[in-house]
């Protein structure tokens, strides 16, 4: 990419998005078109359409997506799988359609099998049945893989994806009801942690409700008090973890860097598993997870973990061989990374 291309970023305030954003600018790209859900629906193919034709964006990063944790893609199945597949069509067709020089396609780790041989390499896409909590989300992310991999053998388009793990980091989502397990363990403690102090003010101020009876009776149902944290499944499970700035990192090193070509042998006879792992390729159980947030916090009461809410799949590790061959890895622990985002959450909290 030169410094002055014209850099489409779909999803800019997410996660993903925002730290793509802070990395691109850090770097010097500043020609970065972004929009909002409510100037742009990336589910009405005419808008995008449109969108591509007055835009012309010369390269597109899409880590625009419908997400959430267990709870959230068990109970919008339909949702989860509609919207993500009618984002990923209407923005991988119109880069085809507008001559995008290359774009990136973010997906997820959970593509892969839920009894998946673990480290999971690239190779292990659609061996076995997904996991089937989010089975919706999966297939649809599969969908995109196989999209982009498709319009390249067909119209020699450069469309890359990449599946990062689990990822955690600034602009993450905090919400009880809908995030993942890692900034819903940060929420959830240091609530705790706040009613056990009788900080009640602090616990009615975060929660925006009316007061501190309200706020008690909301944190029950998920399990929160002053002497106790619930936590679903056996604590058993082990989960990688990936900042998400070593995550944006590594997408704008591909989008320099790499191209499709170098995903894959050219001389294969099938061409496919071209996507790259984006980890550690290092996890932890979530028990251990929940004591180093616990630590980190400052609670002293107790973790409770309730065996009769799912574990999900049991280990998901990533095999990022692929992506270090090709140049790239990541600098931030688990250990900095929790305590980062902790702070981030205070600083947020004090702000508001």
């Amino acid at each position: 990419m030169d410094i002055n291309s014209k850099i489409y970023v779909a999803g800019h305030r997410g996660l993903v998005g925002s730290a793509i954003i802070k990395n691109l600018h850090s770097k010097g790209y500043l020609n970065i078109v972004t929009k909002t859900h409510s100037e742009l629906d990336l589910t009405d193919q005419l808008s995008v359409q449109d969108f591509f034709k007055s835009q012309q964006p010369e390269y597109v990063i899409l880590a625009a997506a419908k997400v959430g944790g267990i709870e959230a893609n068990n109970t919008y199945r339909g949702a989860f799988i509609y919207e993500n597949m009618m984002i990923q069509n209407n923005v991988i067709h119109q880069s085809y359609v507008q001559g995008v020089k290359k774009l990136l396609f973010l997906g997820s780790t959970c593509i892969y099998p839920k009894e998946c041989p673990q480290p999971m390499k690239e190779e292990y896409l659609l061996t076995n049945p997904l996991e089937y909590t989010n089975e919706p989300y999966a297939i649809a992310k599969i969908a995109g893989i196989k999209m982009c991999e498709s319009y390249n053998l067909q119209y020699g388009t450069n469309f890359i994806s990449v599946m990062p793990t689990n990822l955690y980091g600034p602009n993450d989502n905090f919400d009880l009801e809908t995030s993942h397990v890692l900034p819903a363990l940060i929420r959830k403690i240091y609530l705790a942690k706040l009613l056990s102090e009788s900080k009640f003010d602090a616990v009615v101020s975060d929660l925006k409700v009316g007061n501190i009876e309200e706020a008690k009776t909301y944190l029950n149902g998920f399990g929160v008090s002053a002497d106790r944290v619930e936590i679903w499944g056996t604590g058993t499970p082990r989960r990688e973890f990936l900042w998400s700035e070593d995550m944006a990192d590594a997408c704008v090193f591909l989008m320099q860097n790499r191209n499709f070509s170098d995903t894959h042998n050219a001389t294969e006879k099938e061409i496919r598993n071209t996507h790259i792992n984006i980890g550690t390729g290092q996890d932890i159980s979530i028990k251990e997870l929940a004591e180093t947030i616990k630590e980190t916090v400052g609670f002293q009461g107790e973790l409770y973990f309730n065996s009769l809410r799912p574990d999900g799949t049991m280990v998901k590790l990533t095999d990022v061989s692929k992506l270090h061959s090709l140049g790239s890895k990541h600098k931030v622990s688990l250990a900095e990374g929790i305590n980062k985002l902790y702070n981030w959450y205070l600083n947020q909290e004090n702000n508001n």
